[in-house]
């Protein structure tokens, strides 16, 4: 069975810094591409940072260059996003996908990121 579990969401002010992770199971998470998405109220789905399956190539959006970076450990099945120097603008339910085509391609359930004054 898949799972992806999320955790390390929160409310934070401005500024600060979560650190977001991603618990993987079900598959062989070496195997696919893992990425990090967002959406906020009334707003579509976004990609926020992406890791290839070995780690070596990762890149992020450009709203969040310099702040965020993704990173993986595959003998552990975790993805993490660090998130620093927060803006009131990252709010938004930040989800874990693990990508290997459009036949295998699954999602978390999701975590609350809330950055306010």
């Amino acid at each position: 069975q898949v799972q992806l579990v999320e955790s390390g969401g929160g409310l934070v002010q401005p500024g600060g810094s979560l650190r977001l992770s991603c618990a993987a199971s079900g598959f062989p998470f070496s195997s696919y591409v893992m990425s990090w998405y967002r959406q906020a109220p009334g707003k579509e789905r976004e990609l926020v940072a992406v890791s290839g399956s070995a780690g070596r190539w990762r890149n992020v959006a450009d709203s969040v260059k310099g702040r965020f970076t993704i990173s993986r450990d595959n003998a552990r099945n975790t993805v993490t996003l660090q998130m620093n120097g927060l803006k009131v603008e990252d709010t938004a339910v930040y989800y874990c996908n693990a990508d290997r085509g459009p036949a295998a391609s699954y999602w978390g359930q999701g975590t609350q990121v809330t950055v306010s004054p």
